[in-house]
């Protein structure tokens, strides 16, 4: 029996299509339950109930699963859902996602094992091509499914269910503690949990299910906002616990990168504010010595993840990798732009400031209804920053180290763009 869970909250562009193809699953009628998991307050509500009863009509074994309140939010939400659910296994999808009709008969031979208490599939893309932002994170992406998860999962490291696109062993979950909300990364504290409890994670790169990348800037703001800060959340419930358990001190040490990767974005906002007043305790250099002073460092500090980056688009696109790793300035420039809201996001996080569960918006095949995230202070402080990276520029050339410039460069552009991209959106919709 599988019950396959499908978490909605206002998506009225992208809820038909995810709906429609779930109910398309090659699995025994009978055994397949489907649960439209919907925290909806708009027009989403009519549309989930008008496609539900079309399909109940038509022999689905499908329900629309509301409550009272969103507490808890998506944790919420699937915990209460599971109560009435019949299945020994969950499929869960977001709404941007279009699985094929065999994923189930793909994913749950993988649970041969009975202490395989997840299978986790690849994400693709089905707008990736749609602008340098999202050509950005599909790079980005890549190297985090085809690399990071393959890595971990063959050499017995901890991995995450990435939220979507898997599909859960039942007991496992209640194993784990189930579904919990004190944290905006349900998905990766409940994968923690599971694994400290001697569950094992395993991850399907041959199965892939396409979705949408986030196409506005405060979308993918406020989609790497939600990890940052819930990344850094579960490092803080359960890192102590992680080093304590019987795991080996590689799985220990990689454990904690994984947890706190979110960090480094604070420490490349600390780096972007410190460098111009360390320009004033530099020796002023002559010839090639100041670019020997800075290039060499930074090629090192980089060769890993482009190795990474660039090994991900040879392995899924060998005939045009090397044209897609042309996209890998974007990244490093979306990179570079992103970290004052991630800084923002690991800080609220340390200090426990606490903050809702702002969902991406979605746009689908038709946009029926365009929604927005909220835009605040930041994109202010992105375009200072940017200016404020120029004037650095301009002082390590005075110093005599021009290689600071290309350095720099991917900061303040970075910081233009995503600054900018997010205040003229919210202009054009003033």
């Amino acid at each position: 029996m599988v019950t396959t869970q499908i978490p909605l909250y206002n998506e009225l562009n992208v809820a038909e299509r995810i709906i429609r193809a779930v109910a398309k699953f090659d699995y025994p009628q009978g055994k397949h339950q489907i649960q439209v998991v919907d925290d909806s307050t708009d027009e989403t509500i009519d549309l989930v109930d008008r496609v539900v009863a079309e399909l109940q009509a038509d022999g689905v074994q499908i329900e629309a699963c509301r409550r009272s309140d969103r507490q808890g939010y998506k944790a919420g939400a699937l915990k209460e859902a599971m109560a009435t659910a019949t299945g020994e296994y969950f499929a869960i999808f977001d709404s941007d996602f279009v699985p094929d009709a065999d994923f189930l008969k793909k994913t749950l031979p993988l649970f041969q094992d009975e202490k395989t208490g997840l299978v986790q599939a690849r994400w693709g893309h089905l707008n990736a091509e749609y602008s340098t932002l999202t050509k950005a994170q599909s790079v980005g992406i890549d190297g985090h499914f085809v690399i990071e998860q393959v890595a971990r999962a063959e050499n017995g490291l901890f991995l995450n269910f990435n939220g979507t696109a898997g599909v859960w062993r039942r007991a496992a979950i209640e194993d784990g503690g189930g579904w919990q909300a004190d944290t905006l990364t349900e998905d990766l504290d409940l994968s923690y949990r599971c694994q400290l409890r001697g569950w094992k994670l395993d991850y399907a790169i041959d199965v892939v299910v396409p979705a949408e990348l986030p196409e506005t800037y405060s979308g993918f703001k406020s989609q790497q906002f939600r990890w940052a800060k819930g990344s850094v959340q579960t490092a803080k419930k359960l890192i102590v616990t992680v080093l304590n358990s019987p795991i080996s001190l590689l799985a220990k040490m990689q454990a904690c990168f994984h947890l706190l990767h979110y960090v480094a974005h604070l420490l490349m906002f600390t780096l972007a504010l410190l460098a111009l007043p360390l320009t004033f305790f530099l020796p002023k250099f002559s010839g090639i010595g100041g670019t020997i002073f800075l290039i060499i460092p930074l090629m090192v500090a980089t060769l890993g993840p482009s190795i990474l980056y660039m090994t991900s688009q040879r392995y899924l696109h060998p005939k045009t990798w090397t044209r897609r790793i042309l996209w890998l300035p974007s990244m490093v420039t979306v990179g570079f732009g992103i970290c004052i809201s991630n800084s923002r996001a690991v800080l609220e996080a340390l200090f426990g400031v606490k903050s809702g569960f702002i969902r991406t918006p979605k746009k689908g095949e038709r946009v029926a209804k365009t929604y927005h995230t909220k835009i605040d202070w930041l994109p202010f402080a992105e375009i200072a920053a940017g200016f404020y990276c120029v004037a650095t520029m301009v002082a390590f050339v005075v110093r005599g180290v021009p290689g600071g410039l290309v350095f720099f460069f991917f900061y303040g552009v970075g910081f233009f763009v995503i600054g900018l991209g997010t205040y003229l959106e919210k202009r054009s919709r003033a």
